[in-house]
């Protein structure tokens, strides 16, 4: 790998190379962020069962309030990277800046939203009155927060698409490392300060990403991206209307995989006696599943990155090469992890699921899903490489497809009429997932990614 304006050239020299520099940084970020979300749990766990489910519920809303802010990243990858992959990098100082605007409008407009209909967005969970004020707390504080969070996704994915991926591990490690200290020491106190109790936790998300904001902006000011501040920050709306046009298929892919989750939550509702068994096991199996994802996901946004910079080289079959090489090393990775979830699953079970009804259902969710992770890998992975290339309607057809056209009718066929119950939905999740990998694959095979200008 060469340098080039300052950065490294990932247009040239080693494929496995180029892989291996923007991948290992984002696995550690992927951790840090599972770090602490399983801090936020650990913690609330300690102030009662009536605050863990607060959290976790709360955690569930302000994940699909920053799904904007996650689609408008998907679309500055794309767009940013395939134009400092042409050397172009005026035009992607003009698109970082238009993505940071919108963002930001984005932000402060929702911000206001959740502010106003704070008590009827809370209403939606069913809290008992009791703890409805504390969970109205939480997501006021959060709400605040969703600027500097809009700020910080956005700044990381310009850093990535400009294939400096350290400085996006700089700074998740810091945000990481505040957010983890404070929800000890708001929430507890220290010596004479006392904390905040269940605040604390809202509140050290809210201060982390504050700061995120400060080290993302001086992280600008210390690249080559210090000449993002120099232009005039008015609005284009040309480059606004094509992030839009980029971005909207990848928000509807994030809304439309939470939905269908919900949907399967209600399939499983309705196995009497069962449904409470069945609905605890895929909790539990989805938060075993989430360390599988972690590489998966650091992969995905490897492959955007390296396929959007190929593109705009001029260099599409090398861009295809990586496609391949990235998504099976993604493939024998997570094979590699299953296998021993598949075997162990009793262990690995255990310390989350208590109940022994719960513990074999889980076992046995885990025994199925396993069969289908070489499948997600290959098909997240291709994902990134259709949204890094701007096919990112591509991608959208293929997960939007299999999920409301197969995976959630098979599960409710299976699961309710011809009565397999739970077992049933965990086949629809595996028999869906296997023509997700091998649609994308196909859709990826045919190369009309390649000649699509984002």
């Amino acid at each position: 790998m060469t340098e080039r304006n300052g950065a490294l050239n990932l247009t040239s020299g080693s494929t496995w190379g180029n892989i291996w520099h923007m991948s290992w940084p984002m696995l550690l970020v992927m951790f840090f962020n599972f770090l602490v979300g399983l801090t936020d749990i650990y913690v609330a766990g300690f102030l009662g069962s009536g605050i863990q489910a607060i959290v976790g519920f709360v955690s569930q809303l302000y994940f699909f309030i920053i799904i904007v802010a996650n689609a408008i990243s998907i679309g500055t990858v794309a767009m940013v990277s395939r134009s400092v992959g042409a050397g172009n990098f005026e035009d992607a100082l003009s698109t970082a800046r238009q993505s940071l605007i919108f963002g930001i409008a984005c932000a402060l407009a929702l911000a206001g939203v959740c502010i106003f209909f704070k008590e009827q967005v809370i209403s939606l969970a069913g809290f008992p009155e009791n703890i409805r004020q504390i969970a109205v707390d939480f997501f006021v504080i959060f709400s605040f927060a969703l600027a500097p969070n809009y700020i910080v996704l956005i700044s990381n994915a310009i850093f990535r698409a400009g294939g400096e991926v350290k400085l996006t591990l700089v700074a998740m490690f810091f945000i990481s490392l505040i957010n983890i200290a404070l929800n000890f020491l708001l929430v507890f106190g220290l010596f004479s300060f006392h904390g905040f109790g269940y605040r604390g936790i809202a509140l050290a998300t809210a201060t982390a990403m504050s700061a995120g904001t400060i080290i993302c902006l001086v992280l600008f000011r210390r690249s080559r991206w210090k000449d993002i501040f120099s232009d005039s920050w008015r609005v284009s709306v040309d480059l606004v209307k094509r992030i839009v046009v980029l971005s909207w298929p990848a928000a509807l892919v994030q809304i439309s995989w939470n939905a269908g989750n919900i949907f399967l939550y209600n399939i499983l509702s309705r196995l009497q006696e069962e449904s409470i068994t069945a609905m605890a096991a895929l909790t539990n199996g989805l938060r075993i599943e989430a360390v599988i994802y972690l590489p998966v996901f650091a992969l995905n946004m490897a492959a955007s990155v390296l396929t959007g910079h190929n593109l705009g080289a001029g260099v599409p079959e090398r861009a295809e090469r990586i496609g391949w090489k990235i998504s099976l090393s993604g493939v024998a990775f997570v094979s590699l992890m299953a296998l021993p979830v598949f075997i162990w699953a009793g262990t690995i079970s255990a310390p989350v699921a208590k109940d022994q009804h719960v513990l074999a259902e889980t076992i046995r969710y885990l025994r199925i899903t396993m069969l289908s992770e070489p499948f997600m890998a290959i098909s997240a992975i291709l994902a990134g490489c259709l949204m890094g290339a701007g096919d990112t309607k591509g991608a959208m057809l293929v997960i939007v497809g299999t999920l409301w056209i197969i995976r959630l009718p098979l599960a409710y066929l299976l699961a309710t009429v011809a009565g397999y119950g739970a077992v049933g939905v965990w086949l629809a999740m595996v028999i869906s997932m296997f023509f997700q990998g091998i649609a994308m694959t196909v859709r990826f095979r045919n190369g009309r990614w390649k000649h699509m200008m984002p």
